[in-house]
This record gives C-alpha cells, sequence and structure tokens, in this order.
C-alpha cells in the first residue's frame, strides 16, 4: 500500500520516511542535528516547492519531525516555550495543507516535549477537512495519504538509527529516505537512512 510521506512518534523515539512515487531522487542530510530533505545529485531539476525541506529540527523542549516547511516554525515555537500541542497546532493551521495537486496533508510530531500537557509527545496533520492534534502515549503514526489520521503503530526501536531504519524498511511502499530521533540523557539523538 502507498501511504506517501508518514511520521512516527511515541515518548522517547520518532521517525519520518519520505516516500515518492513522483520524486525518488532525494535524500536525507544531516546539518548538525537538524535534517533536510533534498534532491540527490543527479535527480531532475524541479521548481516544485515541497521536495526539499527540515524534516527533523531539536530543540530544548523537544524535537520536531514533518513533512515539509513547517517543521521550522513549529520547532521556533517549541523552543520559544510554547506548550508543544500549540507549536505543533498554529502553524499546521497558519500554513495549512499543500496547494499541490492532491491537497497533500501536512503531517508532523513533537519527541521529548517537556510539558504539563503531554506524555512526552504529540502528533498531528492538517488536511483539507480538518486539523487533529493528539497528545500520544505509544507510537502513533500519521501519513500523507490512506493513513491520513493519527492511529496506533507497532515501532519496535527505541533508538535513532533503529527507528529511521525501520520505518524505511517498512512495507509500505516506494520507500526513499529516512530520519530517526530519540530521546537520551544528554538531549536527543538523530540519525538518517538513504537506503
Amino acid at each position: 500500500m502507498y501511504v506517501g510521506r508518514f511520521v512516527v512518534v511515541g515518548p522517547n523515539v520518532g521517525a519520518y520516511r519520505v516516500s515518492s512515487r513522483s520524486f525518488p531522487n532525494r535524500k536525507a542530510i544531516d546539518r548538525d542535528g537538524t535534517i533536510t530533505v533534498g534532491p540527490t545529485d543527479d535527480a531532475p531539476e524541479t521548481d516544485n516547492p515541497y521536495i526539499s525541506y527540515n524534516c527533523l529540527r531539536q530543540t530544548d523542549n523537544g524535537a520536531v519531525v514533518g513533512n515539509g516547511s513547517h517543521v521550522d516554525p513549529i520547532a521556533e515555537k517549541l523552543q520559544l516555550g510554547y506548550p508543544a500541542r500549540d507549536a505543533l497546532a498554529e502553524p499546521l493551521l497558519a500554513l495549512d495543507y499543500e496547494k499541490d495537486d492532491y491537497d497533500t496533508p501536512r503531517i508532523a510530531g513533537i519527541v521529548g516535549a517537556d510539558d504539563a500537557t503531554t506524555d512526552g509527545a504529540v502528533i498531528g496533520t492538517v488536511r483539507r477537512d480538518a486539523l487533529l492534534v493528539e497528545d500520544v502515549t505509544e507510537p502513533t503514526l500519521v501519513a500523507t495519504y490512506e493513513a491520513d489520521s493519527p492511529t496506533a503503530f507497532d515501532l519496535d526501536a527505541t533508538d535513532a538509527a533503529s527507528a529511521a531504519r525501520e520505518l524505511y524498511d517498512h512495507e509500505y511502499e516506494h520507500a526513499v529516505c529516512a530520519a530517526g530521533v530519540a530521546v537520551t540523557d544528554d538531549g536527543f539523538e538523530t540519525a538518517i537512512y538513504n537506503g
């Protein structure tokens, strides 16, 4: 089954996977703990604004994973001290779903949130017909297509590298690359997997 891009978050671990039929020539790049999705060297040129973006950013108050430009304002609000639910909901609502041929939902999650309103993780999506934001206590998935509402997900990984690899290897079709994040005693660890 093809579900497009997807996020899985739990209180201490999370990951994001790019799955694509249209733009498979992309990779994840680690830039000192911020992970960016961008074209490979052999990718055809495109003016599509949804191809390159930060998909994982760390803050002092949690780590954000998501499928587009909304990751940055979510991280900025989280860093400013917004509660995790608000930091996630406000940018999703403001930026709305992607205005492409498919009305692609924006999806995102926060891992390791340290505020009283969560158990450490929040997941959300904004679709053409809804904004959904939920606290999660177990690994939960939201995808751009088919599985576009938060749903429990069987994630065995407990570290960033395993989370990235587990999502990349999942049976959902057209894997391109993945990024993982996990809470550590010193903050967060991140990892990428490009296949």
